[in-house]
């Protein structure tokens, strides 16, 4: 499955209740070396509210200049949130699935969760 596929789907609890839909993927450069970098592997999803473009990273940074198109991508990404990649029980249909247990972690960058 290529990640563009992904993005836009929407993102189903364990429970049938919608939770949003792919708006952001989580990368993480942790493998083998592949040229210049390791190579990457797919850490999690960030799932929103409502199916907009790039949050250019302003809902997981401290980044607040321009201090107006800052607060407006911060406010347009209110409610979203990650989930790692171990809680995805199905990438089918283009729909997400995810598992009973699955944690709703926030979209900020924590080393902790990596």
């Amino acid at each position: 499955m290529i990640l563009s596929d992904v993005m836009g789907a929407p993102v189903i609890a364990a429970t049938g209740k919608r939770l949003g839909v792919v708006v952001d993927a989580r990368l993480a450069l942790d493998g083998p070396p592949d040229g210049v970098l390791a190579a990457a592997r797919l850490h999690g999803l960030v799932v929103g509210r409502h199916a907009h473009g790039s949050f250019m990273g302003y809902e997981r940074t401290n980044v607040n200049s321009p201090a107006l198109i800052a607060r407006f991508l911060r406010w347009r990404a209110r409610g979203s949130f990650l989930v790692l990649w171990p809680d995805i029980a199905s990438l089918a249909d283009d729909v997400v699935q995810l598992r009973p247990d699955a944690t709703q972690y926030s979209p900020k960058f924590d080393d902790s969760q990596i």
